[in-house]
């Protein structure tokens, strides 16, 4: 195993902090950002997507859920493989893979430029152009994001998304089609990461595991599959009417 990846004791131990990484991050480093109800975590709505439930869910769970979340709203689970209450609804189910850091070659990069709440709105226009996942109004305070920019304008970006101890994910990697093919990307995972080794922890990511190119390039770059993992979508049943 590479010295850039953490002693797990046991790769594939069932509490392993990335096994359920939102749970993780709440009750760690982004414990800052956790709304919580029982033993139910999420993140603000406009900062991000994902719930963390506990490993083994039970009935009061699942209702802590409903009254955190509100009847008929939509959250996000990743890692969850269990099945779901009477009168809830998958709205997706998306086969990925985590991959972590076994050997990157790291290296900052002197165009790329901090980002942050002055950008967002072109970060946000960059985002529903490029569709690179979950990017919403404050997901920026997540961590730190990086981007290049040509004639003044966004044209590339990757930042910092779920934070378990000693683990940062690496997110939002996108860049504008112009520009696709000339490596920002690539020049940008290894800056973010750069950052993150900086700070003593393991830089890590998730991809769709249909996306083969994405694999590729993540597998060239020095990751290596760790496990695969299940993004769902899951809706609250709408209150009762009375």
């Amino acid at each position: 195993m590479s010295e850039y990846v953490s002693d797990l004791k046991g790769a594939d131990a069932a509490l392993h902090a990335l096994d359920n990484p939102a749970l993780a991050s709440l009750t760690g480093p982004h414990a800052h950002f956790a709304e919580k109800r029982g033993r139910v975590l999420r993140y603000p709505v406009d900062v991000s997507p994902w719930l963390a439930l506990p490993d083994e869910p039970d009935a009061g769970d699942w209702a802590d859920l409903a009254a955190l979340a509100g009847p008929g709203a939509e959250v996000a689970l990743a890692g969850f493989g269990g099945g779901l209450p009477a009168g809830w609804e998958a709205t997706f189910d998306l086969a990925g893979v985590q991959l972590v850091d076994a050997g990157i070659e790291t290296a900052p990069d002197d165009e790329a430029v901090r980002l942050g709440p002055a950008d967002v709105p072109e970060m946000l226009d960059l985002v529903a152009r490029t569709r690179p996942g979950p990017f919403l109004p404050r997901t920026v305070d997540m961590g730190t994001y990086l981007g290049i920019r040509r004639g003044g304008a966004l044209v590339a970006m990757a930042g910092e998304r779920l934070h378990p101890p000693d683990w940062t994910e690496i997110s939002g990697v996108c860049t504008d089609e112009a520009w696709r093919g000339s490596g920002l990307g690539t020049r940008l995972i290894l800056a973010v990461a750069h950052g993150i080794r900086e700070r003593g922890e393991t830089p890590f990511l998730h991809a769709a595991a249909a996306n083969a190119n994405a694999l590729r390039l993540y597998e060239t770059l020095g990751f290596r599959l760790r496990r695969t993992i299940r993004f769902t979508g899951v809706r609250v049943p709408a209150a009762e009417s009375s």
